[in-house]
């Protein structure tokens, strides 16, 4: 989640357009086949360089083009990428956009989570709902969570457990909580009621303890669900899960992982990176940082090579990989297809980026990339 600070441009959409309707077949995945979605007008302006932005957009119109003429590997984990390569910084390569979500229709993903056989469940956070991009680029609403009784609600953090259970946090002022839905969609049903936290965002999972963690960015606090008791309780809070003096950002503890015995957790004010060991009586140890200088950092996700993590920053509008020794590295940026990106995903060589596009309202999207 990415609180704007300032104007953002008017709304819009670039990329490619199809029918009205709950599913939405995106022609750059599997398919050749453009017959029945046609390119809408890229020309638009944003409060950012509008020459910039214009020359982003016209570039990834061509770009776009020349995808939909060639079989690319889509979402399937293993799969090769048929297409050319785009942009990104080794070692990432082949950044491609590979579906397009509808502004209008308030699809601007927040959070993901990803399927075994390589289909992605993300949350749309204006709209309260949950979908699913199928690995034909089919768009599926899974679920919507509840009108609020009184204000606005969003829809923020998911993850998924092993029988396809999903999770996801609810932000409705007093009704604010996380909701179950079933594997394969359905009805969302309500697991823990937090009136007391502020914004619900990140959302983690610790499947051996049977426990999310959940961060609320505006208290800069961390949650602790028990999943057996249904109990919320405060996990750790401190000054350096809230968001500095001197932060450009309203928020602080954000995006959230269990990794190695720990609880990992990004700072977006304080652009941090910080791990909390878990005690042994599951209560939080000491946090520290381990990265610093990541502007505008939003959710992130382990790459599966140690310590190693792939953050997107969603305020500076780019995804830099961070070292185990916090070394930052940018591997991708506007010019590779992100538009504010709201969180990562990685399944072996296959990187998953959700872009909200909350700034720049114009293009949100999932792009796919391959880690070497």
């Amino acid at each position: 989640m990415w609180s704007p600070t300032g104007r953002a441009g008017p709304s819009g959409r670039c990329g490619w357009h199809g029918d009205k309707g709950v599913s939405h077949a995106n022609p750059g995945l599997f398919s050749d086949k453009v017959a029945s979605i046609r390119p809408v007008n890229c020309s638009h302006r944003s409060t950012n360089d509008p020459g910039a932005l214009i020359s982003i957009r016209l570039h990834r119109y061509r770009r776009s083009l020349l995808l939909s003429a060639v079989t690319l590997a889509g979402l399937a984990v293993g799969t090769q990428t048929m297409g050319t390569a785009f942009g990104a910084t080794a070692p990432l390569s082949d950044a491609r956009e590979v579906v397009h979500f509808d502004i209008a229709a308030l699809q601007q993903p927040e959070n993901i989570t990803l399927e075994p056989g390589g289909a992605a469940d993300v949350t749309f956070q204006k709209s309260r709902q949950v979908a699913q991009v199928a690995t034909s680029g089919t768009i599926t609403v899974l679920a919507t969570l509840p009108a609020p009784t009184t204000g606005s609600a969003t829809a923020s953090g998911i993850v998924r457990t092993a029988d396809g259970t999903l999770y996801v946090n609810y932000n409705a002022g007093a009704n604010s909580g996380i909701y179950r839905i079933p594997a394969g969609g359905g009805t969302p049903v309500l697991v823990v009621a937090m009136p007391d936290v502020k914004v619900l965002n990140g959302l983690a999972i610790d499947a051996s303890r049977d426990t999310l963690y959940a961060t609320d960015s505006s208290s800069g606090t961390v949650w602790k669900v028990s999943l057996r008791t249904r109990v919320a309780s405060l996990w750790t809070q401190g000054g350096d899960f809230q968001p500095g003096s001197a932060s450009t950002s309203s928020l602080g503890a954000n995006g959230v992982k269990v990794h190695n015995g720990a609880v990992w957790v990004t700072n977006t004010g304080n652009g941090t990176l910080l791990r909390v060991p878990i005690n042994k009586d599951g209560t939080a140890g000491t946090d520290t940082a381990k990265a610093t200088g990541l502007s505008g950092i939003d959710d992130f996700a382990f790459t599966g090579r140690g310590d190693q993590v792939l953050a997107a920053q969603n305020g500076t509008n780019q995804a830099s990989i961070v070292s185990s020794d916090g070394t930052v590295q940018t591997v991708l940026t506007a010019a590779d297809g992100i538009e504010n990106p709201t969180s990562v995903a990685v399944k072996g060589s296959t990187v998953y980026v959700a872009s909200g596009a909350y700034l720049t309202r114009t293009d949100p999207n999932l792009l796919l990339a391959r880690l070497r």
